[in-house]
């Protein structure tokens, strides 16, 4: 039986720094107990070199009749706002969203 092709590894997104703080995109989040392994970022303290919290930004619905790593969306870019107070992230699907840093709520560009 011929396997499917695996799809290859995302590209690595720059990490973005504001007041001492690193997001970045957590890699291989399945591993770390989440239930898909893109759209999961991580706040880390830089001063401390502790991680402060984890954030699924999106969700992934899968097709059961699809191996699951095809269907992976996983995220491409990450930039802060003008102000700092917000995350702009976008994933492979082209779909941006914004997250509010001090309310950690996510909302889908339009």
């Amino acid at each position: 039986m011929e396997e499917k092709a695996k799809r290859k590894a995302p590209k690595p997104v720059d990490p973005v720094e504001i007041d001492h703080i690193r997001y970045e995109v957590v890699r291989g989040a399945k591993s770390r107990g989440f239930d898909q392994n893109g759209g999961v970022i991580a706040a880390i303290d830089m001063t401390k070199n502790e991680e402060l919290w984890t954030l699924v930004v999106y969700r992934t619905v899968y097709d059961p009749n699809e191996e699951k790593d095809v269907q992976e969306v996983h995220i491409t870019d990450m930039t802060a706002s003008p102000d700092k107070s917000q995350l702009r992230i976008e994933n492979e699907a082209h779909k941006i969203y914004l997250l509010d840093l001090r309310t950690r709520d996510v909302t889908e560009e339009k």
